[in-house]
């Protein structure tokens, strides 16, 4: 990541970042003015929430159909259990730290990784940046592993970053804490899903999704596992090219959760759903 003064601002000067970012808000901004958000919107935020929990689940390798994920009560049996169970309580806990995000952005990841990690046997990683020499369970992803040293300064710049504010829009902002926790994976385990958590706490916190009805997470599974870790190999690479390109595929999969949310509200409005 950039170290100028504002790299989330010059990331979205970037050429097709900033069509990204336009056409995100006009996706957004259609499912908000669908009459059913008038009088139902709490149903569609409670579907959305499932969605997204079972779209990064499907990221972590538990891809489960919706409707076993609707009428599991137990989690606690296998790998795949435990990975959708914590997704679930990540989404319902999201909503409870936007406040705490802008101030204490580090105190918020560390309380998403004690949630997630609410299923597992707890030992004294949970909640904190690995140290030195402990390994890491990342389903799915091969990229070079940061060092902890690494790991403990691009957080505090990335912490650093979000305090500060800035004029970069929410889509350029949660790319890159997205891109940023999967690079680093700081925790010893549910990386992933921490950070497409924290990446819907940008887009709600912003104000750009307040009703958290656009499940990123949902397109992000949509667009498969294969594009998102390409579109993350760009992100790595550090390139203003790369850098884009995750920006771009964040906003795609944005777009593809308004879809999504979009055909609940069709199906409330046809009384089918």
């Amino acid at each position: 990541m950039s170290t100028s003064a504002d790299p989330l601002a010059a990331l979205g000067s970037l050429p097709g970042v900033a069509d990204s970012v336009d056409s995100v808000r006009k996706a957004v901004d259609r499912v908000y003015g669908h009459r059913v958000m008038r009088r139902r919107s709490t149903e569609v935020t409670s579907e959305a929430a499932l969605r997204g929990a079972r779209g990064s689940a499907a990221l972590s390798g538990a891809d489960w159909a919706l409707e076993e994920v609707r009428r599991r009560t137990d989690f606690s049996n296998d790998a795949e259990a435990l990975t959708v169970g914590a997704a679930l309580r990540l989404t319902a806990e999201a909503g409870q730290l936007l406040s705490i995000w802008r101030q204490s952005p580090l105190r918020v990841l560390a309380r998403l990784h004690l949630v997630a990690a609410g299923g597992a046997a707890p030992d004294d990683s949970v909640g904190r940046p690995r140290f030195a020499g402990e390994a890491v369970d990342e389903p799915l992803l091969e990229l070079p592993l940061p060092g902890a040293d690494e790991v403990a300064g691009r957080l505090e710049g990335l912490s650093q970053l979000i305090i500060a504010g800035g004029s970069a829009p929410a889509l350029v902002t949660a790319a890159v804490v997205h891109g940023e926790l999967l690079a680093l994976r700081p925790f010893g385990s549910y990386n992933g899903l921490v950070a497409r958590a924290a990446e819907r706490i940008v887009l709600v916190g912003s104000g750009l999704d307040p009703k958290s009805i656009c499940p990123a997470e949902v397109g992000h599974a949509e667009l498969g596992r294969a594009a998102y870790v390409a579109a993350l190999d760009s992100y790595v690479s550090g390139t203003p090219e790369g850098m884009a390109a995750w920006v771009a595929h964040c906003g795609h999969a944005v777009e593809l959760g308004v879809r999504e949310s979009t055909a609940v509200c069709e199906a409330l409005q046809r009384g089918a759903a």
